[in-house]
């Protein structure tokens, strides 16, 4: 079943907590909704379950408006934080909780919950208390009851936040694998940036009450629309570089570290965001622009925190271990790879392997 959001406003008296949030979740669609905490994901999730009132706006499940919908209505089921399991039931009877309640014949709950124990891999625990579970377990068992309701549109609401990072990982590769076995149009509501990036297919970015970017993994991280988005995603975070810019075919933050333009900008304020992996430092060149801060060790890479000699400080990702000190001196330069932001934090250049886009926004600008 399909999602629309038209418009969607909520707010408590004069205090605004989402605007005009417009989107279109397709049948069998992984969607996640990301943010800072206290930006207004799970508002948004609660007001598309029905339980939590709608202040503006239309929402639409399968074609039709369910603004006024009870949430038991709205053929929908819904993953909580905390699991919100029963503890005086066991597990095979926390699943069937939902299922009783609607009347079902005995044999279609017994049946419904055994297949969706067995999906989650926990038959052998049907007669365990949650108290004798992990916390791994217990999510389980809350995605089992979700399962067995055999409601074609789920939400989750942060439903990894307590588990430790490992197991976090081993639950999104299994949640992303049941809601393309089940065809489950799925929206999932986070503010860990990896888990919306691995799992779903499309990620809405909200932040300061409005949409800031509808997009695919790929889109939100390789053409961030704002500085927001940009810092956002990705780890270590994204470099900005402030450069006031005369109308040339190059942005030089100093003499060393330039990006080159294949179109002119207008002359003014601009911040070049720089991914970590595209900055390039090297410690045996007799000319030098920045100096290390501070070095971390990651296995597979090392993260250098430099100073560049103005003044603004970088984050920069080489391969393996290195052996430099701080305070130690070295050159920095960048790959061909950076995106220009306009004083208004909007992006208006995406430059990527030598071949640059943006006209549209850098006419926009020509214009204002």
């Amino acid at each position: 079943m399909s999602i629309e959001l038209q418009k969607i406003t909520k707010s408590y008296d004069t205090n605004l907590v989402l605007e005009d949030i417009s989107v279109r979740i397709e049948t069998g669609e992984f969607f996640a909704i990301v943010g800072p905490s206290g930006c207004g994901k799970s508002t948004l999730l609660r007001m598309i379950a029905g339980l939590i009132p709608i202040s503006a706006g239309v929402l639409k499940i399968d074609e039709e408006i369910v603004n006024q919908l009870p949430p038991q209505d709205r053929k929908l089921t819904m993953v909580f934080q905390n699991y919100a399991l029963f503890p005086f039931l066991n597990v095979a009877e926390n699943v069937a909780f939902g299922l009783k309640a609607r009347r079902l014949a005995k044999n279609e709950v017994a049946q419904r919950v055994k297949q969706a124990l067995e999906l989650v891999n926990l038959s052998d625990f049907a007669k365990r208390k949650p108290r004798e579970l992990s916390g791994g377990q217990r999510q389980r068992v809350a995605l089992a009851r979700a399962i067995a309701s055999d409601a074609k549109v789920c939400l989750m609401d942060e439903p990894l936040s307590n588990l430790d990072a490992q197991l976090r990982g081993k639950m999104r590769s299994e949640i992303r694998e049941l809601q393309q076995q089940l065809g489950l149009t799925l929206i999932y509501v986070t503010h860990d940036q990896v888990e919306a990036m691995t799992m779903a297919d499309r990620i809405m970015v909200l932040h300061d009450q409005h949409v800031q970017q509808i997009g695919s993994p790929v889109q939100i991280y390789q053409h961030p629309q704002n500085t927001f988005v940009a810092d956002f995603f990705g780890t270590p975070r994204i470099n900005f570089l402030t450069v006031q810019h005369a109308v040339s075919n190059q942005l030089a933050v100093d003499l060393f570290l330039k990006f080159e333009l294949q179109t002119k900008l207008p002359a003014g304020t601009y911040q070049i965001g720089v991914r970590p992996g595209d900055l390039v430092v090297d410690f045996n060149q007799p000319q030098t622009n920045a100096t290390v801060r501070n070095l971390e060790y990651l296995g597979t890479q090392s993260v250098i925190h430099a100073q560049l000699d103005h003044g603004e400080e970088v984050r920069i990702t080489v391969a393996g271990q290195l052996t430099v000190g701080v305070n130690q001196r070295m050159l920095v330069t960048a790959k061909p790879n950076f995106i220009v932001f306009d004083q208004h934090q909007q992006a208006v250049l995406f430059a990527q392997g030598g071949k640059q886009d943006g006209t549209n926004q850098i006419q926009q600008l020509q214009q204002a």
